[in-house]
């Protein structure tokens, strides 16, 4: 060791940098911040949800005097300004639910639907607009993947969960034996989520198709609850919620791992209710409320425990009571909605993992002169 100034070959003020550097890094993936899409350019907006995102794209719906105040489908990019109304000529109102790569997903109705829902499909614009409805009734899609849709119709009997590809007669219904009434919410890949009321039932079970097929079915209802529903998929893991006198009678956010058995209670301590709507990169979102929360709903982020429970709305500023969470990337960003107390109207909301790419410049050039010193010394 030469003199006071270095330790372990290296400066102790390039140690101080690097110390420095790793908090910053620590913090920046530690909290959160937000973007409120009506407060950042949505003219003519006065409500809106976000309600699914994919990669840095956003979908939800809007309304204002723009909509004639009715709801209309729209996607963001991020900001307010982004805005884009999906809305097609002869519905009245509609819905996306859902989004992947440059395609939207949900449903309306109008005077060319006979004031019926159909499934919707888009591709980033109203005129885009593919009506998967076909031969039902009704229907709605809920949920999309690469190319594949997921949603549920009826037509003169139960509803059932269907899967599309794109197309109205690409159409599989995926109801299975043993089922009288079943719907489809969430899907990735050939894997899709969702609910049925088994043959003489009267309550339902959260399924799982394990690989888009009928006869693929997985019940994931656990035995000691009354019933359940899944809402969302990614990866190995489902989301939705449970109830049942385990559960105080109340709705118990659940994440399973593609088993009844595999059911991990999320109702984290203080609150009394709970659901989780969505997954992915192994963190679940959704809202819950409690004695803790006053018992305003907030929206709730985990990372597939009860005891990493983080509470979203902490992050809002006090304009906000309420929120919820509905959709999450793989990065955590996650997508919402809250209630904005000085209009009383409710806001399309992003939370945002703040990136490192602000500290990647730093970093390198740090690690670059770290080495370059230990080079210098190790000569010497």
């Amino acid at each position: 060791m030469k003199g006071s100034k270095e330790f372990l070959g290296l400066p102790r003020y390039c140690l101080a940098v690097a110390s420095i550097l790793l908090v910053a890094l620590g913090s920046a993936a530690a909290s959160y911040s937000y973007v409120d899409f009506n407060l950042t350019g949505m003219s003519g907006f006065s409500d809106s949800s976000g309600l699914g995102m994919s990669g840095m794209q956003q979908a939800g719906q809007a309304l204002g005097p723009i909509t004639g105040n009715n709801f209309h489908a729209v996607f963001w990019t991020g900001t307010g300004s982004s805005v884009v109304d999906l809305n097609p000529s002869g519905f009245t109102s509609t819905y996306a639910m859902g989004t992947s790569g440059n395609q939207q997903v949900g449903y309306g109705n109008g005077t060319i639907t006979g004031n019926n829902n159909h499934a919707l499909l888009w591709s980033g614009s109203a005129g885009s607009i593919v009506d998967l409805n076909g031969s039902f009734t009704r229907t709605v899609a809920s949920g999309i993947s690469g190319n594949k849709q997921v949603g549920s119709g009826s037509s003169t009997g139960n509803e059932h969960a269907l899967l599309w590809s794109g197309t109205a007669s690409s159409v599989m219904d995926l109801n299975p034996l043993g089922f009288s009434t079943t719907s489809g919410s969430g899907i990735f890949g050939n894997q899709v989520v969702g609910s049925g009321y088994p043959t003489g039932g009267s309550s339902s079970h959260a399924l799982m198709w394990a690989s888009g097929t009928p006869s693929s079915v997985v019940d994931l209802n656990p035995s000691f609850f009354t019933y359940s529903r899944a809402f969302g998929t990614s990866g190995s893991q489902q989301v939705g919620f449970g109830f049942s006198s385990a559960t105080a009678n109340s709705d118990h956010a659940l994440v399973w791992s593609g088993t009844a058995s595999s059911a991990v209670d999320l109702n984290p301590t203080g609150f009394t209710f709970s659901d989780a709507y969505a997954v992915a990169g192994g963190r679940q979102v959704g809202v819950g409320y409690g004695p803790v929360t006053a018992n305003n709903q907030h929206a709730l982020l985990w990372s597939g425990t009860a005891s990493s429970v983080v509470d979203l709305q902490s992050v809002l500023s006090t304009n906000y009571l309420w929120s919820e969470a509905e959709g999450i990337d793989s990065n955590g960003n996650v997508i919402g909605a809250a209630y904005y107390v000085p209009t009383h109207t409710t806001h399309a909301i992003l939370w945002v993992v703040p990136e490192p790419n602000s500290f990647s410049f730093f970093a390198l050039a740090a690690l670059v002169f770290f080495r370059a010193r230990f080079k210098s010394f190790a000569i010497r």
